[in-house]
């Protein structure tokens, strides 16, 4: 059976979805919000999203092996998330599966996955 890392098209697929998530991120206008959370410049941004998902997908453990482990709500409690980032976070990444062509079946898994662990992020209210 083919696994999610396989699916996405391996390292080089998991780095597109990110490369173009972030590239919405930055062109979005609805995406401003959650921008203004990142640093100006997106390298280290996009290389940790890039090895969690790697590993959360089933390729190598990339992120635990540089960071440890992940720890998401903890790392993401210093920047206020709410609905309307959740939702903006949200809005990019789904873009970013049809931009890269991941078919509905993945797209329907991951954007389920997605959503709640984006929910789980929140930390204010709104």
């Amino acid at each position: 059976m083919i696994g999610l890392y396989d699916k996405l098209g391996g390292d080089a697929g998991i780095r597109k979805l990110v490369d173009v998530f972030y590239d919405n991120m930055t062109s979005f206008p609805e995406a401003e919000s959650i921008l203004k959370l990142h640093p100006e410049d997106l390298t280290e941004s996009r290389d940790k999203l890039y090895e969690f998902l790697v590993g959360w997908s089933g390729g190598p453990p990339l992120y635990v092996q540089k960071h440890g482990h992940p720890r998401l709500r903890m790392r993401h409690m210093p920047f206020p998330i709410g609905e309307a980032e959740r939702d903006a976070w949200l809005s990019c990444m789904r873009k970013a599966f049809v931009t890269c062509g991941i078919s509905d079946e993945i797209s329907t898994f991951l954007d389920e996955k997605f959503t709640n662990i984006a929910d789980f992020m929140r930390n204010k209210d709104g």
